[in-house]
C-alpha cells in the first residue's frame, strides 16, 4: 500500500486549529489506495481501534460498509438519546434494536452509551446539573460526570441552528457522550484510534465545510493518556445516490423510518422535522405528539419559531403508511432481516432532508 506523509497542498487546512495538519504530525500515515473521488485516505492498518458513531441511518451504515469493503471490522457506538431504560421520547422506539440487529448481522461489536434520563431529562432540567454519561465497555458499564458542574435550568427546545451551543440535543445527547466514553476508558491508553462519522457535504452548506480528516477532540498524546485520536469522514464527498448504491450492493434493509417515507433516520421528533413528518407523527404517535404540544404550552416556547407543532402539522399531509412498517417502527424489537434476498429502494430515499443546515 503506497503511503504519503503529507496531504496535497490543496487539501491542507489553513485556519482551523483542530484540523489535522500532517505537516505537524509526521507519524500520520496516508494512503491513496482506497481514495474516494481522488481524496487521500488514512492508512487504516495503522490504527489499533476503528470506531463508527452508528445511528442506524443510511450514512453511518454506508460508513460501516465502506470499511468492511476495505477489510476493516470496526466497533460500533450507538448513543441512546432517550437514555437506557426510560422509554423513548424523541427517538424511534425501534432504533436501538435495529442497530443491534445490524451489528449482529455483520458480526460486529456494538456498544451503547447514553446520558442518564436522556434528552427529556435535559429538556425538563430545572435548577439541576447536567446528568452523567453511561457507556457500555467490554467489561461492563462505565460512568462519567454528573457530580460537578453548573446548576441551571433548560426548559427550552433545541434551536434549529448549526451552532451546537443552541442546538444542544446533538452536543449533549451524542457528541459529548461519545467524547466522555473515549476519555474514560483505560483500554484506549497508548492506542491509535480512528473515529468515523457519516456527515456529507451534500447535506447542508454547514456540513460542506467540514474537514474530511482532522484531530478528534479526544486526541491526547501526552504522557498520561497517550491517546492518538483522528476523526475521519469517509463519505463526506459522496452523493446520496452513492450512499444508496453501497447499501443496495450489500442488500442491507434500511431503518424502518426510511420505509415509512423519511429521508433521514434522525430522531422521530427531530426539531428539524418538516410539516408532513409532523402530520405523520401526529397520526401514528398521537400520545407522544400531544406531550410535545403540551410542553410547548408549558414552556411558552415553540419548537418552530412562530408556529406550534400542531400548526406545522396542520400544513402537511401524512405519508401513505403500511401498517406493518408502522408497527415495526414503533416496536422496541426489530424482527425483520437485515440482509435481504431482494432489495428495493426505500420510499423515503431522496426525499425531504429535514435536517441541520
Amino acid at each position: 500500500m503506497d503511503q504519503f506523509s503529507l496531504f496535497a497542498e490543496s487539501d491542507l487546512p489553513s485556519r482551523d486549529l483542530d484540523v489535522l495538519d500532517v505537516r505537524q504530525h509526521p507519524g500520520v500515515a496516508i494512503s491513496r489506495a482506497a481514495g474516494i473521488d481522488g481524496l487521500l485516505e488514512p492508512d487504516l492498518a495503522s490504527y489499533d481501534d476503528v470506531i463508527v458513531a452508528f445511528s442506524g441511518g443510511k450514512d453511518s451504515v454506508a460508513c460501516v460498509l465502506h470499511l468492511l469493503d476495505q477489510g476493516v471490522r470496526p466497533e460500533l457506538w450507538h448513543h441512546d438519546i432517550d437514555g437506557h431504560d426510560e422509554g423513548t421520547f424523541f427517538d424511534w422506539p425501534v432504533t436501538a434494536a435495529y442497530c443491534d440487529a445490524f451489528a449482529a448481522a455483520f458480526g460486529l461489536m456494538i456498544y451503547h452509551s447514553w446520558r442518564v434520563g436522556g434528552l427529556k431529562r435535559e429538556l425538563l432540567k430545572d435548577n439541576d446539573r447536567l446528568a452523567p454519561v453511561m457507556f457500555e465497555t467490554p467489561d461492563g458499564v462505565g460512568t462519567a460526570g454528573g457530580l460537578r458542574g453548573k446548576i441551571d435550568s433548560r426548559l427550552r427546545w433545541p434551536a434549529l441552528a448549526a451552532d451546537l451551543r443552541t442546538r444542544w440535543c446533538s452536543s449533549i445527547g451524542k457528541i459529548d457522550v461519545f467524547a466522555a466514553a473515549i476519555a474514560n476508558q483505560s483500554r484506549f491508553q497508548g492506542r491509535r484510534i480512528l473515529v468515523v462519522t457519516g456527515e456529507r457535504a451534500q447535506e447542508s452548506a454547514s456540513r460542506s465545510k467540514y474537514q474530511t480528516f482532522e484531530l478528534h477532540r479526544n486526541h491526547a498524546p501526552g504522557p498520561i493518556a497517550r491517546r492518538v485520536v483522528h476523526h475521519w469522514r469517509p463519505i463526506h464527498g459522496w452523493s446520496e445516490q452513492r450512499v444508496w448504491e453501497i447499501i443496495e450492493r450489500h442488500r442491507v434493509n434500511a431503518h424502518p423510518c426510511y420505509h415509512l417515507g423519511w429521508a433521514r433516520a434522525s430522531c422521530a421528533f427531530c426539531v428539524f422535522s418538516g410539516k408532513s413528518h409532523l402530520a405523520t407523527l401526529r397520526k401514528i404517535m398521537p400520545v407522544r405528539f400531544r406531550e410535545f404540544a403540551d410542553l410547548e404550552t408549558q414552556f411558552g416556547h415553540t419548537i418552530r419559531r412562530g408556529a406550534t407543532i400542531d400548526q406545522v402539522a396542520d400544513q402537511g399531509l401524512p405519508f401513505e403508511l403500511d401498517p406493518q412498517t408502522v408497527q415495526l417502527a414503533l416496536s422496541t424489537e426489530y424482527s425483520e432481516a437485515i440482509i435481504l434476498d431482494r432489495w428495493t429502494l426505500p420510499r423515503g430515499a431522496y426525499g425531504e432532508n429535514a435536517g441541520p443546515n
